[in-house]
């Protein structure tokens, strides 16, 4: 059987396919609907609850009961997306208007996950129900087959207020995002309302009804002037502060600094980063004045309390949070959402005109379902009226058919054929008879009871109201102000029940400018022992522990507590380090690797000797290598450099960095070599060179030798050092030229 074959560019295919898949995310999952202010898992869910009948005077049901019936009806897309939809839903920090109203463990502001599906329940909120649910058996909104065409969903809830500003949305899509805030219930619904009355307000217009966002964790917004902005065009920033009391410690001339709003940002694992970012912050010398840091949130709100050293200035602290920690931060605005089945950024003013117009379409629909109602009401309610002033004649129609079909054919059509009536004007009568089909049916299906006085009364009466709705809701779908005034009104009774006290406060506040006061300097000792260990000591510690410190250190540095450091390497680099990074504390202390305070690799180099920038700015440097390479540098050099590491003098492949000392100029100094060569050399002959220069031969070496170690004689004072086991007087040593071989020592 012969087969086709389509040939087509396999690039198409994927970039088709992909935008398929892209789209698909977009719409059918990340994405809100600007109508309903919900994504298709959320609609999905509270559906789901509509139809088990989980209301909100009804009991508690399991949530994995809920999550099971949402996942094989309508969301096949596993239970831990419906499930931590659901969980979001009934999170009153999270959700300016909760939803679902929870029981059990959903979670908390801290972090802390909800418990199991198994254990927890939920039923609707009675908002919801009436705000979301309630006119879904009036044909408001298309309904759709579900995912295998068994069930079918509403495409969108009908909302009654403007969820998508209420309560917000993030969500992350395939090449886009959404992340609108959540705002007060009250004054969007004014803001609606405005709008309604006056369709050519602007965005910014509108903003004097929605001051701007209203977060649940409350908070400060400090950028009011910019709003405008981001209102207008849909995306920007709000920058945002948590709350900060002082409170005076009882019994105490302290005080304590009490956070008691947080920005929303940091709902969440925010709320541990930000207590470990201020328990640093008391660590260093910036927060020094931190004392103690607690933790005593509840149910009823946050409390974090930071305990103050006595003296402290508590709005220094205050500003040090602002400025070093999320206390402050920003909420990124994108207010994205899907309408008319495509992602756009909207502005203030698009989404509450696209509530606007769904409200409209809905109230249409719903006014015009029960007008429609009505109206067959009142075809029935005319017949049965007209019925009971032909009652005797209709008896007779009925005792004398054959059947019901006889029967009805007669009251509709006339048709008295093989009917039997008592008297020929009966017949004649009943051939006038011209009831409709539903007229007719009403008939044949009324009780007796219905002749009575009173319910002839009742029935007119039910008509003349009937006729009063058909007015009624014809008016209202013919008239615009008509059908304003409903919507309205209906807001209204929504605002009076529902709205709550804003809890976000909006105004422009100055940037926090954090004035560091710099702590006063003091001498310290800098030790670092042969591992790298490096710590700092004050000068009277180390005075009681000279000796010590001096056998079990490789490096002594006497320095100022802000002084910057040198760390010079084998390999011809230098590290700054700051003193003030270096651990400050007591003798015995093991310090800090000096791998983790500057940018030494302790794995690719050895260091040589630590100085003090400051001192070295006044003096010289003899760099001396291991292939007998010597020159002197200007200390001041050093100081130029504005990196953390860079190299300090230039060597030859296979050289490498051997003593750093400072110049004295009137002393000497011994190359001592492997070989056990000594050349004692004027330090004044060294030249003054450049940094970046390799230097001059100090010693000539035979092949194989290197220099192994430098000594200074300082004044011709006598100097004996140990080389290969003899002892040695360096002083003796005659002063030869640089650049010679030296005196071979004998053994």
């Amino acid at each position: 059987m012969p087969k086709e074959l389509i040939q087509t560019d396999y690039a198409e295919i994927m970039q088709k396919s992909y935008i398929d898949y892209a789209m698909s995310v977009i719409v059918s999952r990340a994405l809100p609907d600007v109508r309903d202010g919900l994504k298709p898992v959320q609609r999905r869910t509270l559906y789901d609850m509509h139809e088990l009948g989980i209301r909100s005077d009804k009991p508690y049901r399991k949530s994995a009961r809920i999550v099971g019936d949402t996942m094989g009806k309508y969301h096949p897309h596993g239970d831990s997306s419906i499930y931590g939809a659901l969980v979001v839903l009934a999170q009153d920090f999270k959700m300016g208007l909760p939803l679902i109203d929870g029981h059990g463990n959903f979670g908390s502001i801290e972090g802390d996950g909800a418990a199991a599906m198994r254990y927890t329940e939920a039923r609707l909120e009675k908002v919801t129900q009436e705000a979301f649910l309630s006119d879904l058996d009036k044909g408001v909104v298309e309904f759709v087959p579900n995912f295998d065409e068994t069930e079918k969903e509403p495409s969108v809830l009908p909302a009654r207020i403007p969820n998508l500003l209420v309560n917000g949305s993030e969500g992350i899509a395939v090449g886009m995002a959404t992340s609108i805030p959540p705002h007060n219930l009250g004054e969007v619904i004014d803001a609606v309302i405005a709008l309604i009355q006056d369709s050519s307000l602007t965005s910014e217009d509108l903003m004097k009804y929605v001051k701007g966002p209203d977060f649940p964790t409350g908070g400060i917004v400090v950028n009011e002037s910019e709003l405008a902005a981001v209102y207008s065009t849909g995306s920007g920033k709000i920058k945002i502060r948590g709350k900060v009391e002082t409170e005076k410690v009882p019994r105490s001339d302290r005080v304590r600094l009490v956070i008691t709003e947080i920005p929303y940002t940091m709902i969440g694992a925010g709320i541990g980063k930000f207590l470990n970012d201020i328990a640093a912050l008391a660590d260093s010398k910036l927060g020094s004045d931190i004392a103690d840091i607690s933790n005593q949130s509840s149910k009823e709100g946050i409390r974090i309390v930071l305990e103050l050293r006595k003296g402290a200035d508590p709005s220094y602290i205050e500003k040090l949070l602002y400025k070093k920690t999320r206390l402050e931060d920003t909420f990124g605005v994108n207010m994205l959402a899907v309408s008319d089945g495509r992602p756009e950024t909207l502005s203030l003013h698009d989404i509450l005109e696209s509530h606007i117009d769904f409200q409209f379409e809905i109230t249409t629909k719903k006014y015009q379902s029960m007008l429609d109602s009505e109206l067959q009401k009142q075809e029935i309610q005319e017949g049965l009226i007209r019925a009971v002033d032909v009652i005797d004649l209709i008896i007779e129609i009925l005792r004398g058919s054959k059947d019901r079909s006889m029967a009805k054919n007669c009251l509709v059509n006339g048709t008295t054929e093989g009917i039997r009536f008592k008297s020929r004007k009966s017949r004649t009568e009943a051939a006038k008879l011209r009831f409709t089909d539903a007229q007719a049916q009403a008939i044949l299906e009324m009780r007796l009871y219905k002749l009575i006085g009173l319910e002839i009364d009742a029935l007119t009466a039910e008509y003349n109201e009937t006729l009063k709705k058909i007015e009624r809701y014809t008016d209202i779908l013919n008239n615009y102000s008509s059908m304003a005034d409903v919507i309205v009104q209906q807001l209204e009774e929504f605002r009076k029940e529902y709205a709550s006290e804003r809890k976000t406060v909006i105004t422009d506040a100055e940037e926090i400018v954090l004035e560091v006061k710099k702590p006063e300097a003091f001498p310290v000792v800098f030790l670092m022992d042969r591992f790298g260990y490096a710590r700092t000591i004050d000068e009277s510690v180390y005075e009681k522990n000279r000796e010590s410190a001096e056998e079990e250190n490789r490096i002594v540095l006497h320095c100022m507590s802000d002084s910057r450091l040198c760390v010079f390497t084998d390999t011809g680099k230098q590290h700054i380090l700051k003193a003030e990074r270096v651990p400050h504390g007591k003798f015995r202390d093991k310090g800090t690797p000096i791998d983790n305070l500057c940018n030494y690799d302790s794995s690719a180099e050895t260091y040589l000797q630590v100085y003090s920038l400051d001192d070295m700015k006044e003096q010289r440097m003899i760099f001396t290598t291991a292939l007998g390479y010597v020159k002197s540098v200007e200390g001041k050099e050093f100081d130029t450099v504005a990196r953390l590491s860079a190299a300090a003098t230039k060597l030859e492949d296979g050289d490498r960095l051997i003593d750093v000392h400072p110049a004295h100029f009137q002393a000497s100094m011994v190359f001592a070599t492997r070989g056990n060569y000594l050349l004692r050399i004027q330090e004044d002959t060294i030249p003054v060179q450049k940094k970046a220069a390799r230097g001059v031969r100090g010693i000539r070496l035979s092949s194989g030798d290197e220099v192994e170690s430098v000594y200074y004689l300082e004044d011709g004072a006598p100097t004996e050092v140990d080389i290969s086991g003899k002892t040695v007087s360096l002083n003796r040593l005659h002063i030869a030229e640089r650049g010679g071989k030296g005196t071979k020592l004998r053994k």
